[in-house]
């Protein structure tokens, strides 16, 4: 049985309020990451991910030089403790309907995050067998009928 902790990216990045969406966008791009921590002095003020940049900035026509990612962060932030098991993560996340959750240990530091990304990645590492269609059903790959659709051969 996986735990968070096996699962989740333990390096995590942060960035001030005052940053703006233009030098967010670039650490993310160069750090291959979709969400930053984001801070207000020492207190932690939200999450950042490239979602929000597009939905509440982008489509917002905002000035990505002079918008701060304060202005659009996810000001709450779920967290789950790393010892807990990869399907209570999923659970959390189905239950929120959210694709990141916050990594903390049991004195609630930040520890790291998980994502729905980590997840497939482990699963798919392990060959795990429920993402193996029953005997006589093909998977239907990138289809308007979902990832987790078959068809009987």
């Amino acid at each position: 049985m996986y735990r968070v902790s096996d699962v989740m990216t333990k390096q995590v990045v942060y960035l001030p309020v005052e940053t703006t969406l233009d030098e967010a966008a670039r650490v993310m791009r160069e750090s291959d990451i979709g969400d930053v921590v984001v801070t207000d002095g020492a207190a932690l003020a939200g999450m950042l991910t490239d979602r929000d940049i597009v939905v509440r900035a982008v489509a917002e026509r905002a000035d990505p030089a002079t918008t701060t990612i304060g202005s659009v962060i996810t000001r709450e932030v779920v967290m789950i403790e790393q010892h807990c098991t990869a399907g209570e993560a999923v659970a959390l996340m189905r239950e929120r309907n959210i694709r990141r959750v916050l990594v903390c240990d049991n004195e609630r530091k930040l520890v790291g995050i998980i994502s729905l990304g980590d997840l497939a990645m482990q699963l798919d590492e392990r060959r795990d067998p429920f993402l193996t269609p029953p005997a006589g059903e093909v998977p239907l790959a990138n289809t308007s009928a979902g990832r987790d659709a078959t068809r009987r051969g």
